[in-house]
This record gives structure tokens, sequence and C-alpha cells, in this order.
């Protein structure tokens, strides 16, 4: 129905335009019986939606830097949000997701993933000499999380800068806060927020900061330089068709998660006024005199303490306080993790480590959940995104390595291990159906966060291993020990 400014408006229009007002009477009505979504509303219960039509960039732009500080100050200063940080670090990369060399020929195997653990292995891969290629793994999970994106730069070094290297390139990682947002275009593309993109939309180049922005290095330097794609992994969760930039992980929760913080600490000072009982003593007018009198007696009122008796001076009545009660506040802490465990995509026993709410069975169906976030982030963030990229860098490297077997071949990746909550069961699950044929042994095996190629050169070994023994050893399933020397037969 029209608001009265509206009819006046119509009234005023069928004056002059009987025409128009009509059509704007039909479009009214029109608009009225199509919205049948209470989701479309624009009244005042939709007062607090914010529903810009803007693309999954745009729906950033210009926010990203404060994002992240404000994510980055929670996980610096919130136990929860750091919580949260650890847990998906530990479940989606853990120890390492473990390369493996797949080749034909073992012997030449074997040759590559020497080669290969020389320089990945090690911090030989690190430009700055800190860390391997797992520790970089962790450094890269944990930015993603807490400030949605991290560009890993590509370092090529020569013999003469990188004599000790087994391939010739290095690994730099920086943060998002490298992207230089103030240029704007390169010839006929569009720069936006440090990201070049050619004129059909994908990304051509980076524009980066030669040093952080916020470095405490007292040599500023606010020179960006152009870096082509080939050199750059961009590291980032998508959430929508055409979005190219990530957001902290934060983000829907951050809010939630600092009013729960000042719920806590409200509660805590409260339980701190609970603890405390407070004497007020007070006089009547008439004994004014009195009070100054007695003005050092009083003191012995600030002594106070469990057990003791003080004595009030004569005339004074003491009033004792009624601290405030702390009810309710398990509970509470109790929902809002819940909201803030299942905006990041973690259990709530995961985030609070609160176990006294789950038995064995609504434990497994909440880590259940939570695991397929865990193998979403492993496949598209850290295998697809990060560690392809780096076996494509070793791809080119090698073929530029002289002294190396000219061999192609072929990188795989197996994530961590998660952890069983039934072993016995579980793994008795995973060999049923190996046998029925539901599952393939090798996969059985990368679900453990096993090397089924490791697995299987081991067992080669133990059994070659187990051959070369006495027959008699090998039914006793020991190694005698020589009783003088003590050393092995």
């Amino acid at each position: 129905m029209a608001s009265p400014f509206g009819r006046a408006l119509d009234s005023v229009i069928g004056v002059f335009a009987p025409k128009a007002q009509l059509e704007r009477t039909k479009a009214r009505l029109q608009t009225a019986h199509l919205m049948n979504y209470d989701g479309a509303t624009r009244g005042r219960r939709a007062d607090g939606i914010k529903a810009p039509a803007t693309d999954g960039d745009a729906a950033a732009y210009g926010q990203r830097p404060r994002l992240r500080n404000v994510s980055r100050d929670m996980i610096r200063n919130h136990p929860y949000a750091a919580r949260a940080r650890d847990v998906v670090v530990a479940n989606v990369v853990g120890t390492g997701i473990v390369w493996s060399v797949e080749h034909e020929d073992e012997k030449k195997r074997e040759q590559i993933a020497e080669v290969l653990k020389a320089h990945l292995n090690t911090p030989a891969i690190d430009a700055r000499g800190e860390c391997d290629l797992w520790e970089m793994q962790a450094v890269v999970m944990s930015a993603v999380f807490s400030d949605g994106e991290v560009l890993a730069r590509r370092r090529v070094r020569s013999n003469q800068f990188g004599r000790n290297l087994g391939l010739g390139f290095q690994i730099e990682l920086l943060e998002a806060d490298h992207l230089d947002t103030t240029i704007q275009s390169n010839g006929a593309n569009e720069v936006i927020e440090g990201v070049e993109y050619s004129p059909i939309g994908d990304i051509e180049a980076y524009w980066l900061y030669r040093r952080h922005p916020g470095s405490a290095s007292t040599k500023q330097d606010f020179v960006s330089e152009r870096v082509s794609w080939r050199d750059v992994l961009h590291v980032r969760r998508f959430d929508r068709p055409g979005q190219l930039r990530g957001v902290p992980w934060l983000a829907p929760v951050i809010l939630s998660m600092s009013d729960l913080s000042t719920y806590q600490e409200a509660q805590i000072l409260k339980q701190k006024m609970a603890a405390m009982v407070a004497g007020v003593v007070s006089y009547d007018e008439a004994d004014a005199t009195v009070a100054k009198q007695a003005k050092g007696e009083q003191r012995g009122l600030e002594d106070l303490s469990p057990g003791s008796l003080v004595w009030a001076p004569d005339g004074a009545t003491v009033t004792w306080t009624n601290p405030p009660r702390v009810d309710g506040f398990s509970d509470f802490m109790a929902q809002g993790l819940t909201a803030m465990a299942m905006g990041i995509g973690l259990s709530y026993e995961a985030l609070s480590g609160d176990l006294s709410r789950v038995n064995f069975s609504s434990g497994r169906m909440g880590r259940m959940e939570m695991d397929k976030n865990i193998e979403m982030w492993q496949r598209n963030l850290m295998i697809g995104q990060f560690c392809v990229g780096v076996a494509r860098w070793i791809e080119e490297a090698w073929r530029l390595q002289s002294v190396l077997p000219s061999e192609r071949f072929k990188l795989d990746w197996t994530a961590p291990r998660r952890a069983l909550i039934d072993p016995v069961r579980e793994i008795a699950a995973l060999l049923d159906a190996v046998d029925g044929g539901l599952l393939s042994l090798s996969r059985a095996q990368r679900s453990l966060g096993l090397d089924p190629e490791t697995i299987r050169r081991e067992r080669a070994e133990d059994e070659a291993a187990e051959a070369k023994l006495p027959a008699a050893r090998r039914t006793a399933g020991i190694i005698e020990t020589d009783k003088i020397t003590g050393e092995n037969q």
C-alpha cells in the first residue's frame, strides 16, 4: 500500500499525466503480488541487512586491510581465535603434506627423490633459509586463515647465488600487505588492489612492494615491482564464482567473538566482585562527633579476614554488601562458542576443548562433519594451489638442471594422517571395505595419511631383510645377540 506521500504524489501526477499515474499504480500492484519472499522485504525488520549487488571481490573492496588487521588482533589477544587458527593448521597440515615421486624406474625414482629431499626437506627451499617445505605449509595455512590469502613468490637462483641448491629456485612467503593498491592500470590491463587482470579477466601479474609496508625496518622502500603470475602462488579460499581474492576466515564471527570476549571479561569482573564482601560503616548525624573520634579505630574493619572478629566503634552501624551472583555463564559461553565454531567450520569440541557434552557416537559424528571441511581445505587450498604450484616450479627447474637426470616424473601429495577416534573399529571397517571391493588399498592408506608407495617399498625391504636371516631366526622372529660382544650377529 502506498504511503500518504505516495498517494498525494499520485494525485498530482494524475492531474497532469493520467497515463503515468496508471503505470505507477500497475507497477505497485505487480510488485505487491510478486514479493513472495519475506527475505526480500525492505521494511523495519530488514534494517540490519546489507544486500549490495557486488561480485565476490568487490564485496570486500577497500575493507581487506581492516579485516586482516582486526583478524590478526583477534588471534593475538583472544584465546579462542588463536585456538581456531591452531586447530585448522594442525588438522590441514599437521606434520606436513608429504610428497612422493612417481616414476616407472625404481632406481631413477630413488635418484630423483634424493635430489628433492636435499632441496625440499631442508631450509634450502626457503628464500630466508629458515623453514623446510613442511614448515612453510604450516605458515601458508596460518596466513590463509588469519588474512584470507597469502602469496608465495618464486626466487630464481643462479649458480652464483645458489651454489649449494639442488634446484635453482627458492620460495619467499609474502603477506597480502605486499600488494600495492595504488596502481590502477598497466597498459590495457586493469590493476585492482595490486592484482593485474588481463582484458579477459584472468590474473597476469602482481604488483608487490619490496618490503612489508608495516615493517619495523628503518629502510622503508615503497617502490613496487611487477611480478608475473608464473612466479607467484596466490593461495586463498574461493567462496563465490569469479572470486579471485580471499577474506579472513574470522570475518563472519569477528563481532560475535568480540562480544563473547567482552561478556567473558565482564563475568570475570563480576566473579571477582562476588568473591569480595565489604562492610559499610555509617553514623547518625547526632554521632558525628563520635565518628571523628573513632576515625582511627575504623581501620579495624579494613583488616577483616575469614574467621576474624573485629569491633566497630560505639554508635556505628555496619551494613554488609550483597555481592552479585554469577549464573548461566557456562551455558552462555557454550552457545556462543558453538556459533563461532560453526561460522569457522570446526566442531564445538575442537574449538573449545570441552568434551563433557559428547559420547563416542556424538563425538565421532561431529568429527566426521569437521573432517569433510578439513579434507576440502587440504585438497582445494594446500594441495590444489600451493603444492601443485611448487611441483610446477620443480618441474621447470628440473629441465634447466643439466646435472640431473632428464627423466620426466610426477609428484604425488599425501595429506597428514587424521586421528582415529576408535582405531580398532575404524581400521577394521576400512579393511572390510577393501576386501569387499568398495575401496582400493591405496585409497584406504591415503585416507589414513599414509603414502602407498612408501609402504610398498618398506614392506619389500622388510621381506628382503627377513629372507636373509637364518630359518631358525625367521621362525623365532628375533635376532640373537652375542653374549660376549653384545653386538648383533
